[in-house]
């Protein structure tokens, strides 16, 4: 048996990359999962994971995550940014052609959500409540971690098993543009993404584990400049939503090569094997598409994820416990 933690990233409707990444792990009876951070979407999963696991072991996460996304693919159903007819005859995953989404784009640059939606309703609140046991998740012996960014600060706050809430993980995918901020215990909250997506801080204190693997959906590079206002955008929050993990790894990677063995805290940093399932699809994909819930498209991005995993434990099984199969060097060029 070897004990892992698990890093999962957000991303939006990309997130069901993840869910395939995850239903694959967990066939796997030598894992045991020590912890799970999340951050939007990713933070969505790691509930949906750890909550079913604790109902019914593996089939009970398996059924867990299915049953959310299905859920949310039945409520956009009735959305009406949905691709045009021509990107659906020629099966293009994108809505930068259909007029709701241009619609959309356009009033969330000029208006806020203060201003579009004043109730501050969000369609994932009911689904979350009908989905997620948060007393069972309380109690879970699978530590989870969410990250929410205090408006007021810039900080990023960690929400635990005990004080997980549908208002914590709406705050960890709550996109300034698109929604009102989360207030909770008083404080508003953004997307953990611009302060941890996710974050590894938690995983390193506070888990048995020494091997961390990574999750990716947010492409780290992308080749050629960004030209249209879309594009621009959503290149600059890709590399916002990037920073703050990059520079966790980078920490480790420096401390690999510096820290002294023994029980500092940069040892226990230094510890640290890092791994990652990531695909190239996240990068060929538009941005727009993070807005896509149908559930041909979800499928499409489960199957990717599982195929990711099942070639992670073929080319890097060996790795866990032993050392990093992720190249944290790399990373060094950049400092």
């Amino acid at each position: 048996m070897l004990i892992v933690d698990l890093a999962l990233q957000g991303g939006g409707a990309h997130g069901a990359f993840t869910w395939g990444a995850l239903e694959r792990l967990i066939e796997e009876p030598w894992l045991r999962i020590d912890g799970v951070s999340g951050t939007s979407a990713g933070a969505m999963n790691a509930a949906l994971l750890i909550d079913g696991y604790c109902a019914g072991g593996v089939d009970g996460a398996r059924a867990a995550m299915e049953g959310f996304w299905r859920r949310v693919a039945d409520a956009a159903r009735f959305s009406p940014i949905r691709r045009n007819p021509l990107d659906m005859l020629l099966g293009r995953w994108t809505l930068d052609n259909s007029p709701a989404f241009l619609a959309m784009d356009i009033a969330s640059r000029i208006f806020s959500p203060y201003d579009l939606d004043p109730s501050g309703s969000n369609p994932l609140r009911d689904i979350l409540r009908e989905t997620i046991d948060f007393e069972r998740l309380a109690r879970a012996p699978i530590k989870l971690f969410v990250t929410a960014t205090n408006v007021a600060t810039g900080h990023g706050r960690v929400f635990r098993n005990a004080d997980l809430t549908v208002e914590a993980l709406l705050a960890s995918a709550c996109l300034p543009t698109l929604f009102r901020a989360v207030e909770i215990d008083g404080e508003a909250y953004w997307d953990g993404g611009y302060s941890g997506n996710p974050t590894i801080t938690p995983l390193v204190r506070e888990c048995e584990s020494k091997d961390t693997i990574l999750i990716q959906i947010n492409p780290i590079e992308r080749r050629g400049a960004p030209r249209s206002a879309i594009d621009i955008s959503n290149r600059l929050n890709e590399i916002a939503f990037n920073s703050p993990l990059l520079k966790e790894l980078r920490m480790i990677a420096l401390l690999h090569e510096v820290a002294d063995p023994g029980h500092s805290e940069g040892a226990l940093w230094a510890s640290m094997r890092i791994h990652a399932i990531a695909t190239d699809m996240s990068a060929e994909l538009s941005a727009s598409s993070k807005l896509i819930a149908e559930w041909d498209f979800l499928s499409l991005l489960r199957e990717e994820g599982r195929r990711r995993a099942e070639r992670f434990l073929e080319t890097s099984a060996d790795d866990l416990g032993r050392r990093s199969s992720f190249d944290l060097g790399a990373l060094l060029q950049y400092v």
